[in-house]
């Protein structure tokens, strides 16, 4: 038996193989283009749908897939005419349109009541506004609209026939109920929105169907593929490193550093949700919450790109890791410098996107490298601030599972550790994202009888870093300069 998991992102997707005993088969990915232009920020769901369908045929055409699990990034949502059409461009979350809207919705609903019922404060990002942009602004257009689909119901729909969007994905819309699990029927009431227009909520692990004749054609195969509803893209990650408990969080670090951790109620108070922080549907009625740091990887490219001209020369000739390079050119110590990372403006919990980077405490024996650690010593100060804002929330965290490019740096990592004061579980896995959508997918056929089990396997550990105590004190003192730098840079503004 073989399943797949696709997990779609926003520039580019891939499908991963695994067979039976939870071993890796195959992996596949391809790119797509988006569009920056006039300060308008789309993707178009064509390209989208033929990159999925490209990876797909040559998958299916080397292995006979049994099942097929779909996992997208949110927000983002594709308008279908009543022939299947797409009628327009996608806006992604970062596209400005919608502001006017999200407060108009908010003006006709209370932006309290909107916050408690979707768990995230209202906002321009969310599909919701976006949706009645393009009612307000392309009517002509939003008179064909007979679908509305975000990626992954979008791609469900297109294999199977079946338009099922899983509830973790729902709640990225702005319009959902997470605690009753259902469109809240006010907002598109208020809205003139048609609720008719979207996917029909479901559980994730839910089977939709099964290919169509059509698509299997397309594909150039003679069998069938079962198809199944994951999760919004950052849940299946969670799942895929491991995080099932409280005490454990992911640390997913690429270009933009994602903290999931999970709830077992929704906070009432609206003071955490003004902090930034977003919760989505997870199993058993638990609730994922989301923790966001928009650079990441980032501030280390950045450092790459602009300072490290002769380890990026010598790593070329010598065909080695610039970063691996980098790293071992830091001392031991921390660096006493303090970096604010906000190098495109600050998430959680300051939400703040005029923020911007700074740096404290350079002297005349500053090299090169010791900005380079100070600079993971930066995110790592920043991460620990998320975790201390959400407070009570949350239960205590002992340990996080690291994912992602970040993953990947030894060095990295033990700050981390000494600097959160918490194991750092390092995972030997690249996508656990759609690890986890295969885990899923798996258990929903009766392949997989425990998805924890079969995501150890799937996933195995690679190291775990133990704080070491005299940093961690060391880090520590520090750490309490770091949290009076926001409010005292943005005083120089």
């Amino acid at each position: 038996m073989i399943i797949g998991g696709l997990d779609i992102g926003t520039t580019g997707c891939k499908i991963v193989l695994y067979d039976e005993n939870a071993q890796l088969l195959d992996t596949y990915y391809t790119e797509y283009n988006t569009a920056h232009k006039d300060g308008q920020h789309e993707i178009d769901f064509k390209d989208l749908r033929n990159g999925v369908m490209k990876l797909l045929k040559v998958a299916a055409g080397k292995y006979k897939i049994d099942a097929l699990g779909v996992t997208s990034f949110g927000e983002t949502f594709a308008m279908l005419d009543e022939n299947d059409n797409i009628l327009s461009p996608s806006m992604l979350y970062t596209d400005p349109r919608g502001n006017t809207e999200c407060k108009e919705l908010c003006e006709k609903i209370g932006e309290e009541r909107l916050t408690l019922l979707t768990g995230a404060k209202p906002h321009p990002m969310y599909s919701i506004s976006k949706i009645l942009w393009q009612k307000n602004n392309n009517p002509v257009v939003f008179s064909k609209c007979k679908r509305i689909l975000l990626g992954e119901d979008f791609i469900v729909y297109t294999l199977t026939g079946v338009a099922n969007i899983d509830y973790s994905l729902a709640a990225r819309t702005g319009a959902f109920d997470i605690e009753k699990r259902c469109w809240i029927s006010e907002v598109f009431e208020k809205s003139g929105i048609d609720v008719k227009l979207m996917s029909k909520p479901v559980e994730s692990g839910t089977l939709a169907g099964e290919i169509t004749d059509k698509v299997r054609s397309e594909l150039d195969i003679d069998y069938d593929i079962k198809v199944v509803n994951g999760y919004h893209d950052q849940v299946a990650a969670m799942m895929g490193a491991g995080v099932f408990d409280y005490h454990q969080a992911m640390d997913g670090t690429g270009t933009v550093e994602c903290i999931p951790v999970i709830l077992e109620e929704k906070p009432k108070d609206m003071s955490f949700y003004d902090k930034g922080y977003s919760l989505v549907p997870f199993d058993n009625e638990r609730y994922a919450c989301y923790a966001l740091s928009y650079t990441g990887g980032a501030t280390l490219k950045w450092f790459r790109d602009n300072f490290a001209e002769l380890e990026n020369l010598r790593a070329r000739e010598n065909g080695e890791n610039v970063y691996e390079l980098l790293d071992n050119s830091v001392k031991d110590k921390p660096t006493g410098i303090l970096i604010l990372p906000h190098f495109a403006g600050a998430a959680t919990p300051y939400m703040d996107i005029d923020s911007k980077a700074a740096m404290v405490g350079i002297t005349l024996e500053t090299d090169k490298y010791d900005i380079y650690k100070a600079l993971m010593e930066g995110t790592a100060y920043e991460m620990l601030l998320n975790l201390d804002a959400m407070g009570d929330s949350t239960a205590d965290i002992t340990e996080i599972r690291a994912t992602g490019g970040g993953a990947t740096s030894d060095l990295w990592l033990q700050i981390k550790a000494d600097i959160l004061g918490r194991e750092i579980t390092a995972l030997n896995c690249k996508e656990v994202g759609a690890a986890g959508t295969v885990a899923i997918t798996g258990a929903a056929i009766g392949a997989f009888e425990n998805i924890r089990a079969t995501v150890a396997k799937m996933v195995p550990i690679r190291k775990v870093f133990a704080p070491d105590n005299e940093m961690k004190n060391l880090y520590s003192s520090f750490y309490k300069k770091y949290k009076k730098l926001y409010n005292q840079v943005k005083e120089l503004r």
